[in-house]
């Protein structure tokens, strides 16, 4: 995708039905991610120096994370305000606070990161972000956006991903699924899920915004199926790129890259003995403070 062809609200409009259409897969297969995924949450709330009492805003939380675990820390005397582009997955978000108890502690908004719909006035102790800063269009906008909301000495505190080599969980699908299509696949420069891995542009992101103290370290992030048919499924369900193109393919087609994909799972990240396949992958933490 070129600079030149890219329209950056058509791609919020394709984000927003691409992440409704894989909404119920999240809430099929959050339980597994999160086993591996809560390891970033709990690292986001410690380099936010999150604490009992305070507010906190979550961008781009999906199905609810790390918005969840910022609630338990602040607790009843604090607030926690959940913002995505995707209705449906902010229903799974809800669903998930009522059944811990966390629907007086976390409020869900449906908003863009670009054009917060927030109450006036209304002011954070600490921003999160986790895995949702690499899918906005115009960072720069939404970084002067979370910056203006911070109460001085507050933190933004996000994850991306790494580079697509140290992150198999997603790259192996999206890899293979290219080699078949012979497509491009989006890289640094265009929003994705590899588009922040320098992180030194992330940082000078984060700075041009008006953060001061940046600091970054990387986190390993495992993620396990129980086979490499899982892993497959799993990304049926959830992939809503690949989903995308091979939507114009034939079944044959699709079955051949759905086949490859368990295979290759199989052959580099599958155990011999239980079967499971392990995906071990690098994960990018910043943190940024309001001065």
């Amino acid at each position: 995708m070129s600079k030149g062809n890219f329209n950056p609200d058509e791609f919020k409009i394709n984000q927003r039905q691409s992440w409704d259409s894989v909404a119920s897969g999240w809430q099929k297969w959050w339980k597994t991610i999160e086993i591996g995924a809560q390891k970033v949450s709990n690292r986001l709330v410690e380099l936010a120096e999150i604490r009992a009492g305070q507010r906190v805003l979550d961008i781009a939380t999906g199905i609810g994370e790390p918005a969840i675990t910022a609630g338990k820390i602040v607790g009843k005397k604090g607030h926690v305000t959940a913002t995505d582009i995707s209705p449906q997955m902010l229903a799974i978000g809800k669903e998930r606070a009522r059944s811990l108890g966390l629907h007086d502690i976390l409020k869900f908004v449906q908003s863009d990161a670009e054009n917060l719909k927030l109450e006036t006035n209304e002011t954070f102790d600490a921003t999160l972000c986790r895995w949702g800063l690499m899918f906005l269009p115009n960072l720069d906008i939404a970084l002067s956006n979370i910056h203006r909301l911070l109460v001085s000495g507050g933190n933004l505190a996000a994850a991306v991903w790494s580079e697509p080599s140290k992150v198999p969980f997603i790259n192996l699908s999206m890899d293979t699924a290219r080699k078949y299509l012979q497509t491009s696949f989006l890289g640094q420069g265009a929003p994705g899920p590899f588009s922040l891995a320098d992180v030194g542009l992330l940082k000078k992101s984060l700075l041009k915004a008006g953060f001061t103290d940046v600091r970054s370290e990387k986190i390993a992030v495992t993620f396990e199926f129980e086979s490499a048919e899982d892993y497959t499924k799993f990304n049926q369900d959830i992939v809503a790129p690949i989903r995308t193109m091979l939507s114009n393919e034939t079944e044959s087609t699709r079955e051949q890259v759905w086949n490859d994909v368990t295979e290759q799972a199989k052959l580099k990240y599958s155990d011999h003995n239980s079967g499971h396949v392990k995906f071990v992958n690098e994960a990018i933490c910043i943190v940024g403070l309001n001065r």
